[in-house]
């Protein structure tokens, strides 16, 4: 086991989670860890299948005693979202995340830690090889493609599972039980750039918007941090107000359902160092704006040797376009306290060949007012004459307060600690609202350890955290 894993409790738990982080799991690669949950399930003697998504099932029968009480699901995902720092060599491909213990955190060394839902998975696999507990009949469901769209969810198929009382384990909040979750939906932008030309008398200009904490789009978006293509975007506009300025190069973000924390462009323009000043003075603006939410936030210009871009006029129209698309949330949920209730995010740009590419991802507790988002963003793209494409989208989970296993989960806590869980919604999709759609009647909820600032390189998953949710696990599994 990893050192930073050494004596962590329970041992089984993070023997799994030590497993798994060492097996290359980025969304639509997930043969390996699929075939790793397979294998597992062969050595614990269970019965085990996939179906032709790759996600993945185990059966355990009931304990002595449990043979007649309803069976249940216990759900995770097995893909992560692969993210790193600029600065770290590391291909997600092959190599093992590496682990280092801070405080009561574990972390990785640049690199997102996939405790979301690796720690899941983990508890999953543990309670599945378990002899010392006691259940009901229990279906280990273990889905793939979560963070890219939830394909595996939205491939499942009736006789999948036998079980109608489900309990996803992704959520990131110890002592809250989640009943319900916001829908969502990609648009993608596509501005073509027309062919490079010549320039004359002008220097190439990199500037690299970096140092933000990013986050995930869901958890994250009310917190108020910065998106690095708006940042970079704020300078292209301030440099293009007194000098003529021409597009080389842009790309930014990485995945859908993270808030953007790098971008670089390059650009021409006559007069390099008038440009750099202005970009510092760009970044003085922005750290004034973001004190105390963004303060590592940094503008960095190079010089490169180059003279061929794209026309002002067209350059000129993309920058108008990112200034034009929302970013953030959008609307609170009026009936639920501290509930976003529909946002959206500016999540990438990259250039394919002399196109550039934009991708938005939005979402909301109310599918009209997440279709009226996404018609906006296609509005703005359409004014600068992009091609748009909106993305299929996944259903709200509504939240049912009369839930026969939230009320369970509910008396379990409150008998364990002496005090009720947190009851909410989130705003982040979870697979609970297409599973719910998939298999009428299945009663939902979704708890979790405490997992903080996923989808960056700061995730970090408090270790305490893991036994107290286990130890939850159990005693609620026992009651069920």
């Amino acid at each position: 086991m990893d050192e930073a894993l050494q004596g962590l409790q329970p041992e089984i738990v993070w023997d799994y989670f030590d497993k798994i982080r060492q097996i290359p799991r980025c969304s639509k690669n997930e043969e390996k860890i699929v075939a790793f949950v397979l294998g597992a399930a062969k050595l614990m003697g269970l019965e085990a299948k996939r179906n032709e998504a790759g996600n993945a099932v185990i059966r355990k029968p009931a304990t002595q005693g449990y043979e007649d009480h309803p069976g249940v699901c216990l759900q995770g995902h097995l893909d992560m979202v692969c993210e790193k720092n600029a600065d770290v060599s590391f291909d997600f491909a092959k190599d093992p995340i590496m682990l280092r213990r801070e405080g009561e955190y574990i972390y990785a060394r640049g690199t997102t830690l996939g405790s979301d839902n690796g720690i899941g998975c983990a508890i999953l696999l543990a309670a599945a090889a378990a002899r010392n507990i006691k259940h009901p009949a229990i279906e280990f469901l273990f889905t793939v493609d979560e963070e890219t769209g939830m394909t595996g969810a939205s491939k499942m198929t009736g006789e999948f599972l036998t079980t109608r009382r489900l309990i996803n384990v992704d959520s990131e909040e110890l002592g809250t039980i989640y009943i319900g979750c916001a829908g969502g939906g990609d648009t993608s932008l596509t501005l073509p750039m027309g062919a490079k030309t010549q320039a004359e008398s002008v220097t190439g200009l990199q500037i690299t918007a970096k140092g933000l904490k990013g986050g995930h789009s869901g958890v994250d978006i009310d917190l108020g941090r910065a998106n690095a293509i708006k940042c970079l975007n704020r300078v292209l506009t301030n440099i293009a107000k007194d000098q003529m300025l021409m597009l080389v190069d842009i790309s930014g973000g990485n995945k859908r359902n993270a808030i953007p924390r790098e971008t670089q462009a390059k650009i021409l323009v006559e007069d390099a160092e008038k440009a750099a000043a202005v970009a510092k003075a760009v970044e003085a603006n922005l750290k004034d704006q973001f004190e105390g939410i963004e303060d590592g936030i940094t503008i960095e210009c190079t010089e490169f040797s180059g003279s061929e871009g794209y026309t002002t006029t067209q350059s000129i129209k993309l920058i108008f376009l990112i200034s034009s698309l929302p970013h953030g949330y959008l609307a609170f949920n009026p009936h639920i306290p501290a509930l976003v209730d529909t946002s959206t995010n500016l999540a990438t740009i990259k250039m394919e060949g002399d196109d550039i590419i934009i991708g938005c991802n939005s979402r909301s507790s109310m599918n009209s007012a997440m279709e009226t988002t996404r018609d906006r963003i296609v509005a703005c793209g359409m004014l600068a004459g992009a091609k748009c494409k909106k993305g299929e989208s996944y259903p709200s989970w509504k939240p049912n307060m009369k839930s026969e296993i939230l009320g369970i989960a509910r008396s379990v806590y409150q008998e364990k600690y002496g005090m009720p869980p947190d009851i909410k919604a989130i705003h982040a999709g979870l697979e609970t609202s297409i599973i719910g759609a998939h298999f009428p009647g299945m009663d939902m909820i979704s708890i979790g350890p405490q997992i903080e600032f996923p989808h960056s390189p700061d995730e970090r998953v408090e270790v305490k955290s893991v036994k107290t949710f286990w130890e939850y696990l159990v005693a609620l599994l026992e009651k069920l």
